[in-house]
């Protein structure tokens, strides 16, 4: 029975379309990997697998030999609300 989980992951290194390339290509062979999208601007990685094939640790594994590093860190979310800032 597949176990399919979803995660979005913060790559801070994403900054380019060869990053994104080299991302999606890395994950998307790796055994159990349904979909992965990566994102410049958020610069972050949306990965659906089946975590009876694949890990995360492996996942992440396999980010980091290409040279992309996993954030731990919270992503900044962007402030929506409050005064606007005055830059004068």
């Amino acid at each position: 029975m597949a176990t399919i989980q979803e995660a979005t992951l913060s790559v801070p290194d994403v900054s380019c379309g060869h990053c994104v390339q080299t991302i999606n290509s890395t994950l998307s062979v790796l055994v159990g990997v349904e979909t992965v999208s990566t994102d410049i601007a958020t610069k972050s990685v949306q990965v659906r697998y089946d975590a009876n094939q694949v890990s995360m640790e492996q996942i992440e594994a396999a980010l980091d030999d290409v040279g992309y590093t996993v954030s731990k860190e919270p992503r900044p979310m962007p402030r929506r609300s409050g005064k606007p800032l005055r830059l004068a």
